[in-house]
């Protein structure tokens, strides 16, 4: 699967709002214009959760066809044509990432329960792994800023005052964004058990 270049600037929020209406309507040229017109920044969105451009792809053509499905439903007063498209690309990604960590983890149990001996020095490393992918995971979670800060400080060893300098930010704000960053973990690595 070919993906056009990103839109031009002529291709208003107007016109993508526009063409979703069209599409609820059942329009199929509408649909095909949309595809031509949201498929990169779909492809973006969805890779940026997923990391696999095989499933990336198969994820952008359930997210079309979800447009398909669902653009009836698409509301202008709520919010942007785009940001609706992209809320429904980004839940799908979830969804694969999810579906996939779900199967490995289902997996492992069933080896687990094969391999009897050794048991507790098998579930001890497997654990270990999986809360490795999950901080890993929560990590990819982060805004950028965040993901950046929590490096600074716990992986390269920045005091808070250092991470200021660094980022040329107050104290104060550089504090913060690690505080807001470190909540978001614990959220995550709490909703992940």
């Amino acid at each position: 699967m070919t993906f056009p270049h990103p839109p031009e600037p002529a291709r208003t929020e107007a016109a993508v709002e526009d063409l979703v209406l069209r599409v609820g309507h059942g329009d199929e040229s509408a649909f095909n214009l949309l595809h031509d017109t949201v498929s990169a920044a779909l492809f973006l969105i969805v890779l940026r959760v997923v990391r696999d451009r095989a499933q990336t792809q198969e994820v952008v053509q359930e997210v079309l066809l979800e447009i398909w499905d669902k653009a009836h439903r698409f509301e202008p007063a709520r919010g942007s044509a785009m940001a609706w498209i992209a809320t429904v690309a980004h839940r799908r990604a979830v969804d694969r990432v999810r579906t996939a960590r779900a199967a490995t983890e289902r997996d492992l149990r069933a080896l687990l329960l094969d391999h009897a001996p050794d048991f507790d020095h098998v579930s001890e490393q497997v654990e270990h792994r999986l809360r490795h992918e999950q901080v890993r995971d929560c990590l990819q979670a982060l805004t950028d800023l965040q993901r950046q800060a929590v490096d600074l400080v716990y992986y390269q060893g920045l005091s808070g005052q250092e991470l200021a300098d660094r980022l040329n930010l107050p104290l104060g704000t550089a504090k913060s964004r690690v505080r807001d960053a470190l909540l978001r973990l614990r959220k995550c690595m709490q909703d992940g058990t």
